[in-house]
């Protein structure tokens, strides 16, 4: 089982160390990372392994959530069927 985050918002120092130590306190590995930074502005998306969490994912998901509300950035988590139904018509 996989997910897909994704962070937006004004670039910082640290977004990338952040967001992957969160990931590793929940066990879920990262497989793939793409960010791209636009004069101040930051954009993430990064493809994680949730087959081994140590907790359950709607607690990454809050965790995450919190992250981005600390950080002020939009920081979206969800299982990769949900994403893939989402952008398939």
């Amino acid at each position: 089982m996989r997910a897909v985050v994704t962070v937006i918002g004004k670039d910082t120092v640290g977004i990338l160390h952040k967001v992957s130590g969160i990931c590793a306190e929940y066990n879920a590995n990262v497989i793939e990372v793409t960010q791209s930074v636009l004069q101040d502005m930051f954009a993430m998306i990064m493809l994680v392994d949730i087959s081994a969490l140590s907790k359950d994912f709607s607690e990454l998901v809050d965790r995450m959530n919190s992250l981005g509300s600390q950080l002020g950035l939009s920081i979206h988590t969800m299982h990769e069927d949900i994403f893939n139904s989402m952008h398939n018509i």
